[in-house]
């Protein structure tokens, strides 16, 4: 009886990883021509990613972990640029307050007074996650489009704000993590899986 036993163990223990691989989230659209997919985790950043490597011949393209974010790595190109960083949350915060404190830290004051948190809505969010951006309150919009020419304009409500030519916000995932994204996704689709971002919890 005891192999039947130990056999027994072994698929129970075999099904068990097989549901929890089936917990984690997968990329959530196939990868773009001469790129794979890569799972990219770091614990000491506290953040779970998909991102693609790519190899288009004249140039290689990858993502790794600088610092507090999430990077992309051009073979042509310089330092890795951060697209995803990662800030912790204070115990007692909630999800607007951290958002509104990482602004102000990283905003002149002149400017975040003119600027309202709203929440970010555009295109599909996922399950659990909250997302948010800065915007100009009902009379600086009003300044900034009297005096809109054909020219891309300056962020207006900083660099942590809404951006004219590209899309960013603040990500606050639920669960246990306690941390808090700022996404920079760009003009178009991103190399990386906005979609399925993880933060882990803190070790």
């Amino acid at each position: 009886m005891r192999p039947i036993v130990l056999a027994g163990g072994l698929f129970a223990s075999i099904a068990l990883s097989a549901a929890a691989r089936a917990d984690e989230p997968a990329p959530s659209r196939p990868p773009i021509d001469k790129c794979v997919w890569e799972k990219l985790t770091d614990k000491t950043v506290g953040l779970a990613a998909w991102a693609q490597r790519c190899d288009f011949g004249f140039r290689q393209i990858h993502f790794e972990f600088v610092g507090n974010a999430l990077a992309i790595k051009y073979s042509d190109g310089g330092a890795p640029d951060p697209l995803v960083e990662v800030f912790d949350i204070k115990s007692s915060e909630t999800a607007e307050a951290v958002v509104l404190r990482l602004l102000l830290e990283r905003t002149d004051k002149a400017v975040s007074a003119r600027c309202v948190l709203t929440p970010y809505t555009e295109g599909t969010v996922p399950a659990g996650v909250k997302r948010y951006t800065f915007s100009p309150d009902a009379a600086y919009a009003k300044e900034l489009q009297a005096a809109a020419n054909d020219e891309v304009p300056e962020p207006p409500c900083g660099d942590w704000g809404e951006m004219p030519d590209g899309i960013q916000y603040f990500e606050v995932p639920a669960g246990e993590g306690r941390r808090a994204l700022f996404v920079r996704v760009g003009q178009d689709e991103p190399l990386f899986d906005e979609q399925t971002l993880r933060v882990l919890p803190k070790g």
